[in-house]
């Protein structure tokens, strides 16, 4: 039976850029709902890699990353656990010397905005962290970022919201939604009619599709990560690694399991991805390589997901160009996962003063305007 119930805000995804939005809009006093088809934190907010970084985020993101930085820091009391969070710091290893010169120039770049990356050279790292392999020449530290559990906090975010009085609706597709003039109508597949005076786009790779319901075309496609994770091993690698051009990245839990990750999988329809034997024999082999402990490691499982890439790999965040309050927040291109909860608290003072304290300007869908209407929305994979 068809129902209609009016909130302040409605939120399309309930990821922990959209469950952060709800808990940060409650406790501004508006009155909230998030509508995810799946469960919250289930999709790519809920099997990422869970790497909470700073440094390699684009110089754009870095205030939007600071000021996640500091809401992750007091996350037991804001969502009730601390979702394994750990400043275990984040190196960034340089297998050339082109790549290393990189790290320095980011450095330069980067050091006004409070990320204190040390540069160290190959024999001071080897020396510190013995376990690498014999290919690293250098390497960058940020010594406050971290890793988390994704499937531990994503949904603790909308779990808090519900706590805080969102009412969340899981296994719930918002099949139209319409601006009337007066506000947002939304009709779900299980027959639930919403109305809403905003609307927030956070639906993930998905979202491009809603942007398009009101005129405003991006070419978003997706992409698939490939993650794997071993049997718990002895402690030997104390913080989160990447490494400079892409390749690998990997972390060890605090049970002892290596989280690791890598190279692409494939979409098997438009929910679920898969990672490739081919994909996954790459990663392993890089893995070893750089970590020589996991030689003889079992993987005992693993997973893709889907993630929403735009050709400048910076998000949309912002009001959209065609429909007053409408607000998009999508394409975080892997970065969602550390940059979710303030994401979640800009979109709130969007709601509720019209203006970010963050600067957003380099996010606003306006960038794709020129863009044709021919180019579609549909996720598809990376060249």
């Amino acid at each position: 039976m068809s129902f209609a119930q009016h909130f302040d805000v409605a939120i399309v995804g309930g990821g922990i850029v959209g469950a952060s939005a709800a808990l940060a809009l409650r406790k501004l006093g508006k009155s909230v709902l998030v509508m995810e088809r799946d469960v919250c934190g289930s999709r790519s907010s809920g099997v990422n890699y869970g790497g909470v970084r700073r440094q390699g985020r684009s110089l754009v993101q870095l205030p939007l990353s600071q000021r996640a930085h500091a809401i992750w820091g007091r996350l037991p009391e804001l969502i009730g656990t601390d979702g394994e969070y750990i400043r275990s710091g984040h190196l960034k290893i340089a297998r050339t010397e082109a790549d290393l010169a990189s790290l320095q120039t980011y450095r330069d770049k980067s050091q006004a905005l409070g990320l204190d990356l040390q540069i160290i050279g190959g024999d001071a790292l080897r020396k510190t962290y013995p376990w690498l392999g014999e290919r690293v020449l250098g390497g960058s530290l940020c010594a406050e970022d971290g890793h988390a559990n994704p499937r531990l906090v994503s949904p603790a975010f909308a779990k808090a919201a519900q706590a805080a009085g969102a009412v969340v609706m899981e296994n719930t597709t918002a099949k139209h939604i319409h601006h009337s003039g007066r506000g947002f109508e939304i009709e779900s597949d299980t027959g639930v009619h919403i109305c809403s005076d905003h609307l927030l786009n956070c639906a993930g790779a998905w979202a491009g599709h809603i942007a398009a319901q009101f005129n405003e075309m991006v070419p978003m496609v997706s992409a698939h990560p490939v993650m794997a994770v071993t049997d718990p091993l002895p402690a030997f690698m104390n913080l989160s690694l990447g490494v400079e051009g892409g390749g690998i990245y990997a972390r060890q839990a605090p049970r002892g399991n290596c989280v690791i990750g890598g190279s692409r999988g494939f979409a098997l329809d438009d929910l679920r991805a898969r990672p490739s034997r081919e994909a996954i024999g790459l990663v392993l082999a890089r893995s070893v390589e750089l970590l020589p402990s996991l030689r003889h490691a079992h993987v005992i499982r693993t997973w893709s997901g889907t993630e929403g890439y735009l050709p400048d790999h910076e998000p949309v965040i912002g009001r959209s160009q065609t429909t007053p309050g409408l607000i998009h927040a999508f394409g975080f291109a892997g970065a969602g996962f550390q940059t979710g909860p303030a994401v979640g608290e800009v979109l709130a003072e969007l709601v509720c003063h019209g203006r970010s304290s963050t600067p957003i300007e380099a996010f606003s869908i306006a960038r794709f305007s020129a863009v044709s209407s021919s180019v579609t929305s549909t996720p598809g994979d990376l060249p």
